[in-house]
């Protein structure tokens, strides 16, 4: 039987307004509404991956899914990026049923999936290629995209020549160049070291504070969620389905936020939500 949803607001640990950036987001963009969804590999049994899941994104909004390993966040941001079909339930994009991958949705992957034998600036200007768009301007859009993303100087640069960090920069602003309403992020920093991958965090909030693109975030790390997104929805471990969402109130503008005692605070509290599904897949009790 589905756990019931929480939904709460974490005002309780301290938290205030997230600024500009954070404004109340107006209407729904993404409507997920009871939606499984089952692996039936060739050999062996299926194996149910998500279970009635319902949820709703609003237009410009940062929301993180977070969960256990194999809790399905993955299969969740692959239906809804239309690279699965929607077995169970439905999923809605501006009031369309989701049928397949889509111009309106970008996605980021954790491995970079640049071509290794383009350039940068051939590397961003090659989805606006397959759009069709004039030669002119799809090199100055690439090219304002390699900007956005602090990679100028870098354009002539092939993917073997770039730092971790880096390729992740040109996978990017290759998402944003064909300019999708929704960004999709599979755990985009999931390869890159430490130091790095707090870099690419703070780089991802400036760029989403300039772009205001509707985020879907997927991670499994605490501290990451609970900086870069405006909701967590902290899954269960599988079959995955939501426990509880999280409204987050902090001030990503304070320079001193990840020291603070609020921040603190609000990594435990989520951390034990994600801790005792992570020790029930541990112990094969997800199902």
């Amino acid at each position: 039987m589905a756990a019931a949803i929480k939904t709460r607001s974490i005002e309780a640990f301290g938290g205030g307004e997230r600024g500009q950036a954070g404004a109340a987001p107006e209407r729904t963009e993404i409507a997920i509404r009871g939606v499984g969804h089952t692996y039936r590999p060739a050999r062996g049994r299926p194996v149910k991956a998500l279970e009635t899941i319902s949820l709703e994104v609003k237009e410009r909004e940062f929301v993180a899914l977070l969960g256990p390993s194999g809790c399905g966040k993955s299969t969740l941001l692959y239906l809804i990026g239309g690279f699965l079909p929607v077995e169970e339930g439905k999923i809605l994009i501006d009031g369309q049923p989701v049928a397949g991958p889509g111009p309106d949705r970008g996605i980021v992957f954790q491995h970079f999936a640049l071509f290794p034998w383009k350039t940068v600036l051939k590397n961003v200007v090659y989805g606006l290629e397959k759009k069709g768009v004039a030669r002119e301007e799809r090199v100055r859009r690439a090219r304002e995209f390699i900007d956005l993303v602090g990679l100028s100087g870098f354009e002539d640069s092939y993917p073997s020549q770039l730092s971790g960090g880096m390729k992740q920069r040109a996978a990017i602003a290759r998402t944003l160049a064909i300019d999708p309403a929704i960004l999709l992020m599979d755990e985009p920093f999931g390869s890159l070291d430490a130091q790095t991958r707090s870099l690419m965090q703070s780089e991802l909030l400036r760029i989403w504070q300039r772009s205001r693109k509707t985020v879907v975030f997927v991670t499994h790390d605490v501290q990451e969620a609970v900086y870069l997104a405006e909701r967590i929805v902290v899954m269960s471990a599988r079959p995955g389905r939501v426990k509880e969402i999280l409204s987050v109130g902090l001030d990503r503008n304070d320079p001193g936020l990840l020291r603070s005692r609020p921040f603190a605070e609000m990594v435990d509290h989520v951390w034990s939500l994600v801790r005792s599904e992570a020790i029930r897949a541990e112990r094969g009790g997800g199902t």
